[in-house]
């Protein structure tokens, strides 16, 4: 349970794929996300992006955030905040937050990418740790990774059946290849109605939280906007899934199928 919500979701979000050469997003979209965990509507998830400056550099700064309501807050409370900092220009990120409570397990780890020095600094607060990387071409954290690859891939290059790998840095483990596989296209019912989207199948590792190597998959809108649909999960223990349950600020026109 201790990566089973917005890191589950984030994880699998930030591998999505758009065009290169007109921008996905723009400052003020917020996608809003109701997450499920077998019966329960465990928690909701929102995206949110703003603008800031790191030193001289106009930047994006999304927060992402995530908790538990209702019921299921009784028996497994979540509270998660995810911050990312990234060019505006090229998408690479500058500084990465992440605050997280659930159930009791807890990291507030900042880490900052040094492009002169080639050199990501973390500090790891709660342990009173501090490392560092050495940066490789690429390199994104959890949040960064999202709306990179929205302005930096296009769907028709896309194969069934074939993988892309995206490095990316966002906790003490290091630098990681996160591998995604291109299942085809598929129509999904939503409160908005129905939404061809682009189907995914994330490769993670099988044990302490998910069941199996291909326990995830996710629906991502066949738009320009390239948002997450969908998102289910096989856990070790029950399942989770997240809907896209409301948006603001899209910077291109929603579609949705008419019968």
């Amino acid at each position: 349970m201790k990566k089973t919500f917005i890191v589950v979701f984030l994880m699998v979000a930030s591998n999505l794929f758009a065009q290169n050469k007109k921008s996905a997003f723009k400052t003020g979209e917020w996608l809003k996300f109701r997450m499920h965990y077998g019966f329960l509507n465990a928690s909701y998830a929102t995206l949110h992006v703003k603008n800031a400056t790191i030193g001289d550099t106009p930047v994006y700064h999304v927060v992402g955030h995530g908790e538990t309501t209702g019921f299921a807050s009784i028996f497994f409370k979540v509270d998660d905040t995810y911050e990312s900092y990234f060019d505006k220009t090229d998408g690479r990120p500058y500084r990465f937050i992440r605050k997280i409570n659930e159930g009791g397990y807890k990291k507030d780890v900042e880490i900052n990418f040094d492009y002169e020095k080639d050199k990501a600094y973390l500090n790891d607060k709660k342990n009173k740790k501090k490392l560092n990387f050495t940066l490789e071409d690429g390199i994104q954290d959890l949040i960064s990774a999202f709306y990179y690859l929205r302005n930096n891939y296009e769907p028709k290059d896309l194969e069934v059946g074939k993988s892309i790998n995206l490095k990316m840095l966002y906790d003490d483990d290091g630098i990681f290849n996160f591998k995604l596989k291109y299942l085809g296209k598929e129509i999904v019912k939503t409160k908005f109605g129905k939404v061809e989207c682009l189907k995914f199948r994330p490769l993670v590792q099988s044990g302490r939280v998910f069941k199996e190597e291909e326990s995830l998959s996710l629906w991502v809108s066949n738009d320009e906007n390239r948002i997450p649909i969908r998102i289910k999960a096989d856990l070790a223990v029950g399942s989770i899934k997240a809907d896209l349950d409301g948006y603001n600020g899209l910077k291109h026109q929603f579609k949705i199928l008419m019968d």
